[in-house]
């Protein structure tokens, strides 16, 4: 017994070793043997040999490869990974790492192997895809959106629906953004028409305090102009839960809520939304 404990740690701590030896690369989506093994500069034969690859098309999203180092390119996994990593600190949300960087929220879940409600916690180390990241502080500055010029058309918003607070004055938004501005009180509860769940909560520049909600059949619920958030990035809500505080607009100085909602990606009028 002791002699197979002995092999085994054996086998375990050569494996160990040998795997601290090699760079790790994350598959993202879209990427091929051939495509990584190009960008380590090694054959593709000999990245599925490393990693006992026998059929190059099973290659899954969030697999993690294992690249000699040494082999063609620098040696270091810091001058041929194909990623840089990023440690999370208090308030990061995976929506807002996904944005500073200029890629989707689902290209960098993919990128870590995230399922859809994985939380970030602080310290967690996150892949950002080398190719889609900015390279420098001023175009990842550049990679935040700026506030969007705000327009409204003088279209009737329905106040005989539901919205998220009681409007005592209402408007659409138009250009760049479509949705509703609909002026509040101060610090009244900004409430979830549906049931989803938080996959961004955080401030956002020139809207205050924002929490993007996403509800089943595609559909992403905006809610920003909070001067508080009650939420946070994974908390699941039904309708009427308490998404925050409506905070004073620094453009109109009145309290107002901008509330967009997006299906496949595409704006929609927030009156025909689902409310449930």
């Amino acid at each position: 017994m002791n002699y197979r404990c002995s092999i085994f740690s054996l086998f375990l701590l050569t494996a160990v070793f040998s795997f601290a030896e090699d760079a790790v690369h994350v598959v993202a989506g879209g990427e091929t043997v051939y495509s990584i093994s190009r960008s380590f500069k090694i054959s593709p034969e000999e990245l599925m040999r490393h990693n006992n690859i026998t059929d190059a098309s099973r290659l899954q999203i969030g697999m993690r490869l294992r690249v000699p180092r040494g082999t063609g390119g620098s040696g270091s996994a810091e001058g041929t990974a194909a990623y840089t990593e990023y440690r999370v600190v208090k308030n990061d949300t995976l929506y807002s790492i996904a944005r500073t960087n200029g890629i989707s929220l689902e290209t960098l879940r993919n990128a870590n192997g995230f399922a859809a409600d994985y939380v970030l916690k602080t310290g967690d180390i996150v892949r950002i895809p080398r190719s889609e990241a900015p390279r420098t502080a001023q175009e990842a500055s550049r990679a935040v959106p700026a506030p969007l010029p705000r327009s409204t058309a003088s279209r009737t918003v329905d106040t005989g629906l539901r919205w998220p607070v009681q409007p005592r004055e209402s408007a659409y938004l138009t250009g760049k953004l479509f949705g509703v501005v609909l002026t509040g009180e101060k610090t009244e509860a900004v409430k979830s028409l549906t049931q989803g769940k938080v996959v961004s909560a955080g401030p956002y520049r020139g809207f205050g305090k924002v929490a993007i909600v996403e509800v089943t059949g595609g559909y992403l619920y905006v809610y920003g102009g909070c001067e508080s958030l009650s939420v946070k990035e994974g908390d699941k809500v039904g309708p009427g839960t308490e998404l925050g505080k409506l905070g004073i607009d620094a453009v109109s100085e009145k309290p107002q809520l901008f509330f967009l909602v997006y299906r496949s990606n595409t704006p929609i009028d927030p009156a025909k939304a689902p409310r449930a």
